[in-house]
């Protein structure tokens, strides 16, 4: 009798066990093979800036220049008309998971740098425009200049577009709390993105006439984090916090090829947005 029983216990314990670990690979999220797409939405912050100008008649650097975003009020129309797409801040990206924790990506964070206006600077170098003969005419060694829009205004509001690729860990946290996440998935991601800057400069430069065309200027490198909520395996809304550093040699200033600026600056975003995934390869 105790042997029978003995045996019974064992058949149990190995038969649970056994069904114990069918259900727990049960919990491990399979994303491999998956495509997703967003769309969302930033609110974008920027570091103090050097921004260096050059043209064939001026040479200088304005110190420490604070910039801004700019934030359209909500209007279901702004944000949900897809004619008025270019209008508000947007974030936007499509994705692939080549493995069930990893996924590669191409997006694009449309962001608006605005240089606020009426502020003091310093400014080192000279300026030495003679048609018409400009009142900012001078030499500058690290002297204070108050920019007025009648000096410069200058923002990428058409906007500041970094266009990159990114790689991601992606993590369910119902894997690990070993909860059934086939109607709701609460993800943790990681990112590295790298990509370039294609911005159109709206700049009034000492009085000339503004270029108003999109040109590659720079590049830039980024990092994030955030929190995804995914319903029914296909919906899902995004948080993301993002930062970054962006190096713009390049930018259009005039319809002048010769008059360009250059900048260094670091950015940090908040992202909300809004998409689909979906099974795309077995």
């Amino acid at each position: 009798m105790c042997l029978f029983i003995g045996l019974s216990i064992h058949g149990y314990s190995q038969e649970f066990i056994e069904n114990t670990s069918i259900i727990q690979t049960d919990f491990k999220t399979k994303n491999k093979g998956k495509l997703y797409f967003y769309w969302g939405w930033n609110k974008s912050q920027y570091s103090y800036s050097d921004i260096t100008f050059k043209g064939d008649d001026y040479n200088f650097t304005l110190y420490n220049v604070a910039a801004k975003d700019r934030q359209n009020p909500w209007e279901a129309d702004l944000y949900l008309n897809p004619s008025n797409i270019s209008i508000p801040q947007t974030v936007g990206r499509i994705g692939y998971f080549f493995h069930d924790n990893w996924n590669f990506s191409v997006g694009f964070d449309h962001m608006k740098y605005v240089m606020i206006e009426q502020q003091p600077a310093i400014i080192d170098g000279y300026i030495d425009l003679n048609d018409p003969v400009s009142e900012f005419n001078g030499v500058y060694n690290n002297e204070y200049i108050y920019i007025d829009e009648d000096f410069l205004e200058f923002e990428h509001t058409d906007g500041l577009n970094f266009i990159n690729l990114e790689i991601s860990r992606v993590d369910n946290l119902g894997d690990y709390l070993k909860w059934n996440s086939k109607k709701i998935q609460l993800n943790l991601l990681e990112s590295f993105g790298a990509g370039i800057l294609y911005p159109k400069t709206n700049s009034t430069l000492l009085s000339k006439e503004q270029n108003d065309a999109f040109h590659i200027a720079g590049f830039g490198l980024s990092l994030k984090t955030g929190v995804n909520l995914t319903l029914f395996n296909h919906f899902f809304m995004q948080a993301e916090f993002k930062a970054g550093y962006i190096d713009m040699s390049n930018i259009r200033t005039t319809t002048s090829t010769a008059d360009t600026a250059s900048q260094e600056f670091f950015f940090f975003q908040r992202n909300i947005s809004f998409g689909y995934i979906f099974q795309l390869v077995k």
